[in-house]
């Protein structure tokens, strides 16, 4: 009779620990789909960054050209 009493403890034990790691592990997945969450919005954000300095970079480029093109026209012109 002891011996089944302290298997039904063991068992009792066991089960308990078992559903504290279920719950750690639901959390853990949870946290790692708003990591992924996260890294998606992260990863978007730095796809439009990316195309806005495209964008600043040709107007930078057309800007030197332009300055550039008026000072070698003021150059000759004023020679």
């Amino acid at each position: 009779m002891e011996d089944s009493v302290q298997t039904a403890r063991e068992l009792a034990t066991h089960a308990n620990e078992i559903k504290h790691l279920q719950q750690d592990m639901d959390k853990l997945v949870q946290d790692m789909d708003q990591v992924k969450n996260t890294l998606a919005e992260i990863q978007k954000t730095l796809s439009e960054a990316k195309g806005g300095w495209r964008v600043l970079m040709y107007f930078g480029g057309a800007g030197g050209l332009v300055g550039s093109g008026l000072t070698w026209i003021v150059d000759r012109a004023f020679r």
